[in-house]
């Protein structure tokens, strides 16, 4: 949430944390040949995000964590996923599996008819020292013995529910407080800067001043995209695959061509989810971390003063 208030002033520590990082990043910037950026202007601190936003925020991030982990433990159970109303064995669309023989193989992930060696992170890597048959290695799974799909589910449904609690408390606060229709809501005019937005981000060129106490068309865009689209439909895609489910809703069957393919929605919804992670958190450390990251626990983000300097 952006409210305005009246400017804060930084303290000495802050100022001090940023320089360090402005330095790394111009050096940074250097070593793969981009110019350094200008030197950086007074600034004032904006209060941009809200509690219910920030707290929200982080349940969210730990509960997405969680369910990533836990769910990669469950797809470990069978590494493969299908499309319609039940598994084609011979026909996967992808699969995380081995080849070779019992005392030499090595990892193979397949989409398709593609295939490619994957081998020590996909379809076999170590556990213990100790080369295994899996799809997903242990580091990314919770827990980290494979397979463990019981402890796998528990874990996985414990965090679903806090996801969609959290989620719903959000969409409440955010139609409410009127955040949804000033932040979040992609208008005629956003749509037209796309373009140019996608030109300036790819050269780490970011909003500043003013401009960067609202959210700008491509952070319209994909909150809009994660929250209102990717939310809803892992969730749904979830309940399609309860049996029980299927039998108090079976619309969700029809609506997305049956349990498999709706596991496979799933996967990919998941994977989209860490998607927008990596590009977050890219843009947050080419832009301003410490700024950003402030922002989003003490609610205060530091804009540069507007001058008439040419």
């Amino acid at each position: 949430m952006t409210d305005a208030s009246g400017p804060v002033p930084q303290g000495n520590l802050g100022d001090s944390l940023q320089a360090g990082w402005d330095a790394l990043v111009d050096r940074t910037r250097g070593l793969v040949g981009l110019a350094p950026r200008e030197p950086r202007k007074p600034s004032y601190l904006f209060y941009r995000h809200a509690v219910p936003v920030r707290a929200l925020h982080w349940i969210n991030a730990l509960a997405m964590l969680v369910m990533l982990m836990s769910g990669l433990q469950i797809f470990n159970a069978h590494p493969a996923l299908y499309w319609g109303p039940s598994a084609d064995f011979d026909h996967p669309v992808l699969a995380l599996t081995a080849e070779g023989t019992q005392e030499h193989f090595w990892g193979v992930t397949k989409i398709g008819s593609w295939s490619f060696n994957t081998d020590g992170f996909l379809g076999a890597s170590d556990f213990n020292g100790v080369k295994e048959v899996r799809g997903f290695p242990d580091w990314v799974t919770l827990p980290a013995d494979s397979p463990n799909l019981a402890l796998g589910r528990l874990w996985h449904f414990a965090f679903a529910w806090l996801l969609v609690f959290n989620g719903l408390a959000y969409f409440a606060y955010v139609f409410f407080s009127g955040h949804f229709r000033k932040e979040l809501l992609p208008t005629g005019a956003d749509l037209k800067h796309v373009p140019h937005e996608i030109v300036t981000h790819a050269k780490l060129q970011f909003p500043k001043g003013e401009a960067a106490k609202h959210y700008n068309a491509l952070q319209k865009i994909s909150y809009f995209t994660v929250v209102f689209v990717l939310g809803p439909l892992i969730v749904l895609t979830g309940l399609t695959m309860s049996p029980t489910m299927d039998s108090a809703v079976p619309f969700l069957l029809w609506v997305f061509d049956g349990r498999q393919s709706a596991r496979t929605i799933h996967f990919i919804v998941a994977f989209s989810f860490l998607g927008f992670f990596i590009v977050h958190m890219v843009a947050l450390i080419a832009s301003a971390p410490l700024n950003g990251l402030r922002s989003m626990i003490t609610g205060y983000f530091a804009i540069e003063k507007e001058t008439n300097d040419g």
